[in-house]
Order: structure tokens, then sequence, then C-alpha cells
């Protein structure tokens, strides 16, 4: 259970939540090919009114998962947006109710890689077909369907969760009011790619990786592990990491490593080994990188059918997802006369800054849902 410690610093916790999966018969992806069944797995927060009007749905970046606020029997720590979801927070559970879901794809219970193939009995593992970012969201309207929800209040995400929320705004233009989206792109820039091919071809040339069908006794764990190392370095600001390591030599005995930075780096790559797959990182990665709405004129096209509210937030130290990218989807959003709210955030913590606790976020995004909520301009 969580200790009182916790629950003073996280204050207005939504407490114990559990993880949920729904079941359907199946999903026809983008490519053709179909999942049978389709799982998703699943976390609500707050009551649905009576009209269903006021549900938001929250999308996790590529390491995230559907447990977004509150705490998990025994855990110690909380959803990894618990700061932002609760009573009395920017997504407020005595006013809003807020969905979160893991993608499919992804290794936390929605279908993935590690789904069992009714044909075989086996795992899918890398026979699993290709996802996109836009099937990801069909899946999602699936389950908000399931709830009888017509019009999301809401759809909000940062990173890979704020291209899910562009998503939304294009493919489901009449099933949300607002749209909000932080540290994100309407398309991977070379050099985004690049970071996740390499990323990838860590995992590939692991000894273990046996074309994408290892047990889960002999996992491309160092693999997975370097891939997490070189993508968490691209997550946080070189003034974050000059403030917090500089060029200091490690606690304790780590041999592997003549600095802080580094330890750090390995610490994070072995805990995340221990909580993800690695076929589901390939493939997640893969649809970020394949994931286009386009740029200039095109993302203006494209933009033009959108119906929602928007609110773009990014973040001055985040060489990642640079504010540039972000601009540019709100100027096709201005062309197309769509109201957008459009921040630059002066955080030094890099491409994880939407993730950490802030108070000036947290009253932007309290200030904008309310100003929607009551009719009013943000």
């Amino acid at each position: 259970m969580p200790t009182s410690e916790t629950n003073d610093f996280f204050h207005g916790s939504v407490g114990v939540v559990q993880t949920n999966i729904v079941t359907f018969e199946s999903l026809t992806l983008e490519g053709g090919e179909t999942i049978t069944p389709l799982e998703i797995a699943y976390e609500t927060y707050g009551t649905l009114n009576e009209k269903k009007d006021n549900a938001i749905l929250v999308c996790h970046a590529l390491s995230g998962d559907a447990h977004a606020a509150g705490f998990h029997e025994g855990d110690k720590r909380p959803g990894w947006w618990d700061y932002y979801i609760g009573p009395g927070k920017a997504f407020d559970t005595n006013r809003y109710f807020i969905i979160s879901s893991n993608v499919i794809g992804g290794c936390k219970g929605s279908s993935g890689p590690l789904s069992k193939n009714g044909k075989t009995g086996s795992t899918f593992q890398s026979t699993f077909p290709f996802v996109s970012i836009g099937d990801m969201v069909n899946a999602q309207e699936k389950l908000v369907r399931h709830f009888g929800i017509h019009k999301l209040f809401a759809v909000a995400g940062g990173s890979m969760g704020g291209m899910q929320a562009l998503q939304w705004s294009v493919a489901y233009p009449d099933r949300l009011k607002n749209c909000i989206v932080m540290a994100s792109s309407s398309e991977h820039s070379a050099q985004q790619i690049a970071f996740n091919e390499v990323g990838r071809q860590a995992i590939l040339s692991d000894p273990n990786w046996n074309q994408g069908l290892y047990t889960q006794d002999k996992r491309p764990s160092k693999g997975l592990a370097l891939a997490r190392m070189m993508g968490h370095i691209t997550y946080l600001s070189d003034e974050m990491m000059r403030e917090k390591f500089g060029r200091k030599p490690p606690k304790g005995n780590i041999q592997s490593t003549d600095f802080a930075v580094g330890s750090y780096l390995i610490y994070q790559g072995e805990s995340f080994v221990d909580r993800f797959d690695a076929n589901s990182y390939i493939y997640v990665t893969k649809a970020l990188d394949h994931f286009s709405l386009g740029t200039g004129k095109e993302l203006t096209k494209v933009l033009a059918k959108v119906r929602c509210r928007f609110l773009v937030i990014a973040y001055t130290s985040d060489w990642l997802y640079p504010p540039y990218q972000s601009e540019e989807i709100v100027k096709s959003l201005e062309v197309n006369a769509v109201p957008v709210s459009f921040i630059e955030l002066n955080n030094p913590a890099g491409h994880d800054s939407f993730l950490l606790p802030s108070e000036e976020q947290d009253s932007i995004l309290r200030d904008f849902l309310s100003a929607t909520d009551e009719g009013g301009f943000f």
C-alpha cells in the first residue's frame, strides 16, 4: 500500500485502482490484417455523468501503460500522470471521467506480441501484425463506444500520446471537443527515426534475438537495455544532465562505467528490461516512425477536417521533439481557423517535462479544461 509520505506528496490521489481488460471480437488494421480477438487493458478514474459528456481519454507515451493514476495494490509509486489526475487536480476526477488504456502492440495487457495466437496456442511474438498510430486510435475508439460515449470532452497526451490525440482529431473529428498535444509532432524527422533505428538495431543484434522468437528465460535483454539507454538520453536535456550528473564518478562499485551518468543509464536500461518486451519496443517505435500527417501544406490540408479546440504545449529544452514541430501544428491549425492555444514552457527537464510535476503546467491544463467546460475561450 502507498505510504503516508507518498500520499502527502501526491495529494488528492484517486487511491487504489486496478487495470481491467475488455475483449472485442476483432479489429481490422490499416494494413488489412485482423486482430482476433482484440483485448484492451484500461483504467478509469472518476464517474461518467448521465449525459456521458464528461469523459477525457488520456494517451500514454512509448513505454507507458493504462496505469496513469492512483496506486496498484502493494505499489509505492503511483501511475505515470498521477500529479495531474485526481480530485481537485488538472484532470479533476470530481468533474471528469478519465479513461487511460494501453496501446495495442504494447506489452501491458492490450493485444500485442505477448498475446496468444489462437491458431497456434503460442504467443505471437514477432509474428504479430504491424500496428500504426491509427490502429491504436481505432482500438481506443472501440473502448470509448464500449462506455456508450459518443463525444469525448477531450483527448490528451504527450509524445506518442500527443500523436494519438492528433490522430483522434483527424480520424474522428466529431467525436471530441478538445485536443491537448504535448511535446509531440505531426511526423518524425529523419533524426527522430535515426534514434529509434539505433535502438531497434541494438535489439536485433542481441545474440538472444532469434528473429523475435525468443523464450522468456532467454530474452534479448542486453539489446533492449541498450535501446532504452539510447532512448533515455534523448528524453533529458543537456542542462538537466549537467546539473544532475556533471562529470561525477558513480556511486558504489560500478566497474562498467567511470561516470555517474553512465551508471544511471545502466540502471535505467536494466530496470526497463524487467517491465517491457523487446518485440513491443520494436512494434511501438515503428508505429511512431511511420506516423505522418505531413508537414507544411500537406499538414494544413489534413487538419482542415478537425472540429475541436486545441491546446499545444512545447518545451524549450526538448531537443527530441523540438518546439518548431509543435509550431508547425499550430500554424496549420491557424490557417484553418481552428481555435488553438500554444504555449512553450521553459522547463529545463527536456522531453520528459510533460510527465513531471509542474505547477505551471498544471495551471495551464486546468485553465484550458475549465474554460472549455464553461463554454469560454482560453
